[in-house]
């Protein structure tokens, strides 16, 4: 049981030894034509820590490494992914079917911002239309076969990282984070929900970790000393990344050139990912 339960079983996902009433799923059934294996949400306590190029670099690696990958881009009035890896606008003038679009490494990827007429328009929709968008993309979209499927959740703890715990079978999550003490405090508020919907937490990853020099390689802690393994310990999260500050990751983010990016730094992680 956890620690703040208040009892009230009708409103809590965990499937504790003291439930006193049956659990209803909320889990959603894609389209029928298609068969999704795996779902990672990518997730982050708040804003502007890096999650939706971690998402975009797991894609790639995942893609390369021969899986048929899918985006999903959860973030709707923040949607970063289209303008990381350019894809061709979805949708199919024959049929009344909706697919997503593909990207030139074969990427599906799904968006509210493949849309709209600017990118720069924004989506002013209430929390209620913005989750049930969410859905509509795992439900409606014709995904076809797909190996991995990441999506890339909203910051925080509110209405759409809900939905998609509680609506999407995920595998699990992956937790991204920087540096400061500030953000780790707030990632530990995205880990208690998961932990608290039964969201198996496979890693973190630290964005912004440090600065090498490219002359001797020296490492410089902009933001201090790393705190990865100190939240991984303290939450019992298997998996561990550290990225650094790149400014050819910067650069690829800004070109939607994200497919062409080369790095260790999550190799592992994609590894541990495919082993659950």
């Amino acid at each position: 049981m956890s620690t703040s339960c208040d009892h009230d079983c009708s409103s809590c996902a965990s499937a504790c030894d003291d439930r006193t009433e049956e659990q209803t799923s909320f889990i959603k059934p894609t389209h029928e034509l298609s068969d999704i294996k795996k779902v990672i949400g990518v997730v982050s306590g708040k804003g502007g820590v890096g999650k939706s190029s971690v998402t975009a670099m797991l894609a790639v690696l995942a893609q390369r490494a021969g899986y048929r990958t899918a985006i999903l881009d959860a973030d709707i009035t923040g949607p970063s992914i289209p303008k990381m890896i350019k894809a061709k606008t979805p949708g199919d003038a024959s049929t009344h079917d909706l697919y997503p679009a593909t990207s030139a490494t074969g990427i599906e990827i799904m968006s509210i911002n493949l849309f709209l007429e600017e990118e720069t328009t924004p989506v002013i929709y209430r929390g209620p239309i913005i989750a049930q968008t969410v859905e509509q993309f795992w439900t409606d979209v014709v995904w076809g076969d797909i190996d991995i499927m990441f999506i890339d959740c909203p910051p925080g703890t509110g209405d759409v990282p809900l939905s998609v715990f509680q609506s999407i079978p995920l595998d699990g999550i992956i937790v991204t984070t920087s540096p400061q003490e500030l953000v780790s405090m707030i990632v530990g508020k995205a880990v208690t929900m998961a932990k608290h919907m039964d969201i198996p937490i496979l890693g973190v990853v630290e964005n912004m970790s440090y600065v090498e020099c490219d002359e001797c390689g020296h490492k410089i802690e902009v933001f201090g000393p790393s705190k990865v393994k100190e939240l991984a310990d303290q939450y019992d999260i298997p998996n561990t990344a550290q990225i650094p500050f790149n400014a050819k990751i910067a650069a690829g983010c800004d070109a939607g050139m994200m497919e062409l990016f080369e790095g260790p730094w999550l190799d592992d992680m994609l590894k541990a990912i495919m082993a659950e």
